[in-house]
């Protein structure tokens, strides 16, 4: 009852309400970023095979080029290879967070247009697809952070609780020892040693996290 309170309550603040409809949409889509923005095709049939360039890597050699790396499907060559001996389906948007677009005609950042919905930024790289790739990065990660540090809180709290004495004792002193510290130099010097990638930071954070 008090659950359905607070639920109706929330909906009859419009401004929340929205905010939560709009915040799922653009969460939704972001989690189909890979096919909403990619600079690789949904799908290709070529030499009547059907291929999945989105989940799987070919090789420029593969369509008629001359090198065995990965292949750029924007060049004209391979473009031209594919159209004569089959067709490819292209995201809506066919660039992916880090793809450069070589071919713009203005100087970086750009305006939007056609081709890019929020234009560029300095480097030439599509801010539509970047805002898709970004908003999954930073929303997944903050509810994992927020999940395993909780249940790490959660164990720590139980395991002082149950034993008590020297046991709470000392991992309470620990813990006030621990938040003391400036959290911010503890992560720039660990991002010193190791090199930051999501599972790192992710691991770090819930250390800091779960103390506080």
């Amino acid at each position: 009852m008090i659950l359905a309170e607070k639920v109706h309550i929330f909906c009859k603040n419009r401004r929340a309400f929205w905010s939560l409809i709009l915040f799922s949409i653009l969460f939704l889509l972001s989690l189909f970023s890979k096919l909403i923005a990619n600079d690789k095709p949904l799908i290709i049939k070529y030499n009547n095979q059907i291929l999945f360039p989105a989940f799987k890597t070919y090789t420029d050699a593969y369509f008629g080029g001359d090198f065995p790396t990965a292949v750029d499907y924007n060049d004209k060559l391979i473009k031209t290879n594919i159209a004569r001996n089959g067709w490819m389906i292209m995201p809506p948007i066919p660039y992916s967070f880090n793809t450069v677009d070589y071919y713009l005609n203005t100087a970086t950042p750009s305006a939007p247009d056609k081709q890019h919905w929020l234009g560029t930024d300095e480097e030439g790289r599509d801010i539509v697809a970047r805002l898709l790739y970004g908003i999954r990065l930073s929303v997944v990660f903050a509810f994992l952070l927020t999940a395993v540090s909780s249940l790490f809180g959660i164990f720590i709290g139980a395991v002082q609780g149950y034993f008590g004495g020297k046991v709470d004792l000392i991992l309470q002193r620990f813990i006030e020892i621990w938040d003391s510290l400036p959290q911010l130099f503890i992560l720039i010097i660990i991002a010193s040693v190791f090199l930051p990638t999501f599972w790192s930071l992710l691991i770090i954070l819930c250390f800091t996290k779960s103390s506080a």
